[in-house]
């Protein structure tokens, strides 16, 4: 079962090791050295840069409340999640992708996925093999973990510029924590934008209206003048 997740607590650690080891590093390194790495760690920032025209992307208010915990949120990222987004693997193209994940103190987590194709086809094309992927989930996955149960529902269309789509998908399996995500595949034109959801749960327990108005607001925000 895969669904994602992400505490505060670990990713504040993570970057503190990592703040630690790069001054740690520079110090262990002469003047040149140090240069030299300040240089390179430009050239990556400037590489992971997002150009002004990136359509617009979710912000952590914008999520489906979590009761016990706020959202926080990483920067817009170009290209795809360095792990891919339960359901949706091998889905999207790098090219054009900028991507933002989102994480609580629990066990909850989203990510949403931006995709500027060359064409309005494209876009179309794109969207509609995201959602065949999403339906088709639950029963790969039970070919992968035959102990396992899965299922899937179709949450229907929304109204919202050029159409937005809304799964669940539920996965258990034995002496493990079900877990319960929600997808959303949305397009303006010739961009497209996925929205997962996930926790440990069941459908009941799934915020589908409140996740609803997350995907239109995020089909919405796609629009740049």
């Amino acid at each position: 079962m895969r669904k994602p997740t992400r505490s505060l607590r670990g990713a504040v650690l993570g970057l503190v090791a990592t703040a630690t080891a790069a001054v740690v590093a520079m110090a262990a390194t002469g003047p040149a050295q140090a240069q030299a790495h300040a240089q390179e760690t430009q050239a990556r920032a400037t590489a992971q840069a997002v150009p002004r025209s990136t359509p617009g992307h979710l912000v952590p208010r914008e999520l489906p409340p979590h009761p016990s915990s706020d959202w926080y949120a990483s920067d817009v990222t170009q290209g795809l999640p360095e792990t891919a987004p339960f359901c949706v693997e091998k889905t999207l193209p790098s090219a054009g992708a900028t991507h933002r994940t989102f994480w609580t103190e629990y066990d909850t987590g989203a990510t949403q996925i931006v995709v500027r194709t060359g064409t309005v086809a494209a876009a179309r094309q794109l969207a509609a093999a995201a959602e065949q992927k999403i339906r088709n989930c639950a029963a790969d996955w039970q070919r992968t973990y035959p102990q396992g149960t899965a299922s899937w529902r179709d949450y229907g269309a929304l109204a919202v510029e050029d159409g937005a789509h809304v799964y669940g998908v539920h996965t258990s399996y034995p002496d493990s924590e079900p877990g319960i995500h929600l997808f959303g595949v949305g397009r303006d034109g010739r961009t497209v934008t996925i929205v997962t959801w996930g926790q440990m749960g069941d459908y009941d327990q799934a915020p589908l209206a409140d996740f609803q108005r997350t995907i239109t607001t995020a089909v919405v925000k796609l629009y740049h003048p």
